[in-house]
C-alpha cells in the first residue's frame, strides 16, 4: 500500500480534500439547552435525509476563561449559556448548495 488513499493533496491554493463543512458557534441559554437538543436531532434527521454526511452537535464542557477565550464564549459565560459547536459535512459545495435548498423547503420544521 503506497499511502496515497488518505493523504491531503494542496495544488496551487486549490484544496484537493474532498469534503466542504460548515460550521456554526451558538450561544444557547442553560434553561432552553433541552429545546436546543430536540431541534437539533430534527435539523441532523433532516439534513441527512437530504445528503448531508455528517451532522454534529456538541456542547463545550471545558472552556476555561482566560485571555484566549473567544468572544463568542466569553459572552456565553456572562450570560450563563452554554456554547454550542455545531457543522455539517458535505460532499462539496455544489452538494452542500443543493442539500441547503431542499432543507429550506422540507415541511418537517414546526410552524
Amino acid at each position: 500500500m503506497d499511502g496515497t488513499k488518505n493523504r491531503t493533496v494542496i495544488e496551487t491554493g486549490e484544496a484537493k480534500m474532498g469534503r466542504y463543512v460548515d460550521g456554526f458557534v451558538v450561544p444557547v441559554p442553560k434553561k432552553k439547552l433541552a429545546a436546543y437538543r430536540r431541534m437539533a436531532r430534527l435539523a441532523g434527521k433532516v439534513w441527512r435525509d437530504h445528503g448531508a454526511l455528517e451532522y454534529i452537535e456538541t456542547v463545550a464542557d471545558d472552556v476555561k476563561k482566560g485571555k484566549r477565550t473567544s468572544v463568542s464564549e466569553k459572552r456565553a459565560a456572562q450570560a450563563r449559556r452554554d456554547v454550542v459547536f455545531s457543522y455539517i459535512v458535505y460532499a462539496s459545495r455544489t452538494q452542500r448548495d443543493r442539500i441547503n435548498a431542499r432543507v429550506m423547503k422540507t415541511r418537517a420544521w414546526p410552524r
